[in-house]
């Protein structure tokens, strides 16, 4: 058996079964939809199964909370578990239906660098450790613990660099080597190394300069880190982008070929059209862009992949007896609630009106009093419990959902809209505002609204055109539910609709209303008066309960989701007005915020005396809120991602340099409102002394031994109580390399009450090291660090000094060594460019810079320095100065004028004054040119 217990004849009979394929039965087993090959007992094969927080797609399953919601309950186990159901009910939906994939495609493992990218919901954490910790446990329960047969092939997305929806498929994500191994890398292969995962999905965006789905280094890097084969998959339509948007090849031809070379294995493209993919695949090899080897190598990926399902081997299948019964199971039911209660995270509570006292009188107010809502990659839940509605089971409960009720009165009949409920249409031809004349508004911020017709069912369009009540929520990858408000400077309003662009008319010779109006001009216009104030519902039902709990968030479809990033960091302005109105009318006030991502909460929360979050929360969301609200349990939820406290500070979603950009937690020296880490419980724990052993290790390559951590806790009160012990650690010499505040390790307690624990957490050192971009490897840096142990990344309990003995690395020497030029230590104004089609980058200005500066560290200068440019620009200079101190750049050399090069890489040479022993060393690139490397001219 290999490293992964999986037998190594595995990969044997993989290979004997693509030998015996044809080319073209090769060629066609390189699309998502595999045919079947009878002769060799191969049934037909889809790649792909959604599954990110249940089985999505597919009809009825247990919904759990969104994976930024299990982050936050920093317990691997019970995310193994959730995984584990969620395989259980993928192999259901298999034996029910063998064209279900038994290939997963989950987890989303992109760490949450920017808080406003649109898949926020999709991720973990922006930590990249406790992302690779978590997601290894979902992938876990999802693979099963048989040593040979896996119960499904998880599928890690996306590589890589992934956290922007805007210009996702043309925009490139400049990831330096510190970057990448520091932060975006150790999120894919910490699964990977765990044995757990079988499948990658590249990135939509481009990478340095180059389609993450071309990425060949990138590819093969994580592949080295799995002990066993990876299948590649593409993302949808992904393999069309190349030679398409991306415009990064001629044809489609050689674009195909390239990302066959490159490592990518299954191309998602055309649905189930496989013929496009086939012929370009075709006409590459009898261009000779391809060999035979390039496809048996991709088609043996996806025949081991096939085999370890057992799929050959229905005999011996230990997952067999799994039928469409086990979907929706009293233990699934369970576990959904105890996912969605430990989830919540308590993030403030300065009034202490929580625990809602017994026997209280509460209204529910907000649009989050009964909805439960899902997200793009939600399954379809077999039922779900809203918050007022789980409240309701222990009392009486008020409800305002804030909505106000109008009629819309058109000011061409003179005449209300009205529903025909024997259609679902919409008519103006209504002679009376009547309860079929009532609309309910939705507002969810940034101009976007839902409207609910007097039968229950939301406006949505169908077919492009036809206007009528027909949705129970808003989805669909195009939203059709969705409108905006047009206000008229004579009062009067129209509707556009989202999902089409175009605007709200009339039939003249019906008076239905479609979509179809091209502009404002052509739109229906109506008069729109206001039956019902909403805050006048939350006002009233606020001022009647002892204790009222405003319900705000986002609709997981709107204004933040695939293929759009989030406008702000801020609630609906709607939100924020019904929270006034609540607390106005209540100053016994709880704001719960059920978001798939951070708000700033300046304003919102100044007047609340408790505030809780929780992602949304799948099926049982209701009762996971009603049960910490009501104290029947606990809050442990901690934050796996940081809530800024000023609505501007989000980064730019395109800035990927964390450590220039001064981004996430670890870069970020601005406080947070509520912090990493941050989570409060009902009891106040008392924290005694903390231990570490041993306190001092040595530069270089870490050691195997791991640190230990020991935390002395009590718990005072008369509750059982969780509390999660965060080991971070920092560096406290000073120096030049920026190092960052990181995780470094954590530990969950139960504390009974009147009892005291020792809590240990082991530290692999490893977590304390950063990418020595000289050597090409971690390694620790000599001087004094320390572990912080407490809360949270910003609540320190303990402080304990760490020190690595050693001396830095000795100086560069480019008489003899080549340096490349993406392995800088510092840089202003640079971007990453592609070397060769498929492997390499070199340095360039970015767009609107006219040169780029790049910084070498303790280097010895060679008195004639070459360096390797392309493109046209310059002068190239080359500047110095001391490697201590911050003294000014000083002139060393340049060329003499602009390099005149043709496309190939040429060697530009750099006579340099006098120097001392060991400089820093700058080069500034103009823009234009392209440097790839520099030395000595015995180096290069």
């Amino acid at each position: 058996m290999d490293d992964a217990g999986t037998p190594t004849d595995l990969r044997a009979r993989a290979a004997a079964l693509t030998a015996r394929l044809s080319t073209a039965e090769k060629v066609a087993a390189c699309h998502q939809h595999v045919p079947a090959v009878p002769r060799l007992g191969l049934a037909p094969f889809v790649t792909g199964t959604e599954a990110a927080h249940g089985v999505a797609w597919l009809g009825t399953a247990t919904v759990f909370p969104q994976p930024v919601g299990l982050a936050s309950t920093w317990d691997a186990e019970l995310v193994r578990r959730v995984g584990e159901a969620v395989g259980v009910e993928v192999r259901a939906k298999h034996a029910a239906d063998r064209r279900v994939s038994l290939n997963a495609w989950s987890p989303v493992v992109n760490p949450l660098r920017n808080p406003r990218w649109g898949r926020n919901e999709e991720g973990f954490s922006e930590d990249p450790h406790l992302t690779a910790e978590l997601a290894t446990a979902y992938a876990r329960g999802l693979r099963g613990d048989h040593p040979t047969v896996w119960r499904t092939v998880p599928t890690l997305k996306h590589v890589l660099g992934y956290d922007n929806e805007t210009d996702r498929d043309v925009s490139s994500s400049t990831l330096r080597p510190r970057v990448l191994h520091e932060y975006e890398l150790p999120a894919f292969t910490g699964p990977l190394a765990a044995g757990v995962v079988g499948a990658l999905m590249p990135a939509y965006n481009l990478v340095n300069g180059r389609p993450a789905h071309v990425s060949q280094e990138l590819l093969d890097l994580l592949r080295g880190a799995a002990p066993l084969p990876l299948l590649v998959v593409s993302d949808a339509y992904a393999p069309s982008n190349l030679a398409g948007s991306q415009q990064h090849f001629p044809d489609h031809v050689s674009s195909h070929a390239a990302a066959l070379r490159a490592g990518v294995d299954s191309f998602t493209d055309g649905g189930a059209d496989a013929g496009p993919t086939v012929e370009r695949l075709t006409a590459a090899l009898a261009a000779g862009l391809l060999t035979e080897d390039d496809l048996d190598r991709a088609v043996t990926r996806m025949l081991h992949l096939r085999l370890l399902t057992g799929e050959l081997d229905p005999d011996d299948d230990p997952y067999a007896a799994i039928t469409a019964d086990d979907l929706d199971t009293p233990a699934h039911r369970a576990l959904a609630r105890e996912a969605a209660t430990r989830a919540v995270v308590l993030l403030d509570d300065r009034a202490g009106l929580l625990p809602l006292p017994a026997g209280a009188s509460v209204a529910v107010v907000g649009p989050f009093a009964r909805r439960v809502l899902h997200d793009w990659y939600s399954g379809t839940p077999p039922y779900v419990v809203g918050l007022a509605d789980a409240l309701a089971e222990s009392g009486a409960v008020r409800t305002a959902e804030g909505a106000d009720v109008v009629t819309l009165r058109s000011t061409t009949t003179g005449r209300y809209v009205r529903l025909d409920r024997a259609t679902g249409g919409l008519v103006a031809d209504g002679e009376v505002p009547d309860d079929d004349a009532r609309l309910t508004l939705d507002d969810w911020g940034h101009g976007l609204v839902t409207l609910t017709a007097a039968d229950g069912h939301l406006l949505t369009v169908e077919n492009g055109r036809t206007l009528r009540a027909g949705a129970t929520r808003v989805g669909g990858w195009e939203v059709q539910e969705s409108f905006a408000l047009d206000r008229a400077e004579d009062g009067t309003w129209s509707l556009r609709h989202r999902g089409t662009r175009s605007w709200v008319r009339r039939q003249r010779s019906t008076d239905r209303l479609e979509v179809g109006a091209a502009g404002r001009e052509q739109a229906e216009r109506f008069e729109l008066s206001t039956v019902v104030a909403g805050l006048a519902d939350v006002a009233a039902a606020a001022a009647a309960a002892d204790v009222v709990v405003v319900t705000a968030g986002n609709e997981p479809h709107l204004a933040g989701r695939e293929t759009e990033d989030r406008p702000d960091l801020v609630l609906p302005a709607r939100q924020r007005e019904i929270l006034r109105a609540a607390r106005a009318a209540n100053d016994r006030c709880v704001l719960v915020v059920v978001s798939s991502y951070p708000y700033a909460l300046d304003e919102v929360e100044a007047g609340c005396g408790a505030v809780l979050w929780s992602s949304h929360g799948g099926q049982e969301l209701g009762h996971g809120l009603a049960d910490v609200l009501r104290g029947v349990a606990e809050p442990s939820g901690r934050l796996a991602q940081a809530w800024p406290a000023d609505p501007g500070a989000a980064p730019d979603v395109f800035d990927y340099d964390l450590i220039t950009g001064r981004q996430t937690y670890g870069y970020d020296p601005a406080p947070a409102r509520y912090p990493f880490g941050h989570g409060l419980g009902y009891e106040a724990v008392t924290w005694g002394p903390a231990a570490l052993a041993p306190a001092a290790l040595t530069a270089g390559p870490p050691p195997a031994e791991p640190l230990v951590v020991t935390a002395e806790l009590s718990n005072p009160g008369n509750r059982t109580t969780t509390e999660v012990v965060q080991v971070f650690a920092r560096r406290t010499a000073p120096g030049r390399l920026v190092y960052p505040v990181r995780l470094v390790g954590y530990a969950r307690a139960t504390l009974e009450p009147g009892t005291t624990q020792t809590v240990t957490v082991v530290v692999d050192p490893a977590r304390l090291t950063v990418w020595d971009v000289r050597a090409g490897a971690h390694a620790l840096l000599p001087g004094e660090h320390e572990l912080l142990v407490g809360r949270s990344v910003a609540d320190v309990r303990a402080r304990l000094p760490l020190t690595v003995a050693g001396s830095d690395p000795a100086p560069t020497d480019l008489a003899t060594t080549v340096l490349r030029a993406a392995d800088f230590d510092d840089h202003e104004g640079a971007d990453l460019v592609p070397d060769q089609l498929l492997v390499g980058e070199a340095v360039t200005a970015v767009r609107a810079r006219a040169v780029a500066s790049v910084d070498f560290w303790a280097v010895t200068p060679a008195d004639d320095l070459r360096l390797r440019v392309r493109g046209t620009g310059g002068p190239l200079q080359v500047l110095h100065r001391a490697p201590v101190g911050e003294e000014p750049w000083q002139l060393l050399g340049s060329t003499s004028a602009a390099p005149a090069l043709g496309e190939g890489w040429s060697e530009v040479r750099v006579p340099l004054g006098p120097t001392p022993d060991v400089v820093d060393l700058r080069v500034e690139v103009p823009a234009g040119l392209q440097l790839l490397d520099l030395g000595g001219p015995s180096a290069l």
